[in-house]
């Protein structure tokens, strides 16, 4: 059963409380047998899963970055390439993304990484009034304005899903 709790103290909320950003937390009870994260926190949240954006960890050719994408689509690692100026990319090896931002594959937050990444994050999220990112921890999800999402990475927007 899903439930409404008040933010946590992981790095993603507290970054979003420096940032002055206004975030509900939403957490469920995770199921270490699920095969998608973002598909199980959709259905435990009863929500759209195009509204509910997956954190990507992705490599550049020697800098990792961050694609945001809703979890109903794949990743266009092309058009993401692209929209970073990069000549192409890759997903990242688990153990980078996990170095890089703090995070476990699974619950890695757009917000309160170790190491700030280039952001990109899909057009779509501009359809929504709020959506729905990781908190920092599987199980927790943050939901926020586009907007925010957008400023706090310091985000570029882009067709990145397929």
């Amino acid at each position: 059963m899903a439930k409404k709790t008040s933010p946590e103290s992981t790095p993603g909320f507290l970054a979003l409380r420096r940032a002055g950003v206004r975030a509900t937390a939403h957490s469920y009870e995770h199921d270490p047998r699920a095969e998608s994260f973002g598909l199980e926190g959709a259905q435990a949240l009863g929500l759209d899963p195009a509204r509910v954006f997956k954190t990507l960890v992705i490599d550049l050719g020697g800098s990792l970055a961050v694609a945001v994408v809703p979890v109903s689509a794949r990743l266009d690692l092309k058009a993401t390439a692209a929209a970073l100026g990069a000549k192409r990319a890759t997903m990242a090896d688990p153990e980078a993304a996990q170095r890089a931002t703090g995070y476990v594959v699974g619950g890695i937050s757009p917000f309160g990484q170790r190491t700030r990444l280039r952001t990109v994050v899909d057009e779509s999220v501009t359809g929504w009034p709020t959506v729905f990112v990781s908190g920092g921890r599987r199980g927790l999800e943050a939901e926020v304005s586009p907007n925010d999402l957008i400023g706090v990475t310091d985000a570029v927007v882009a067709a990145i899903a397929r």
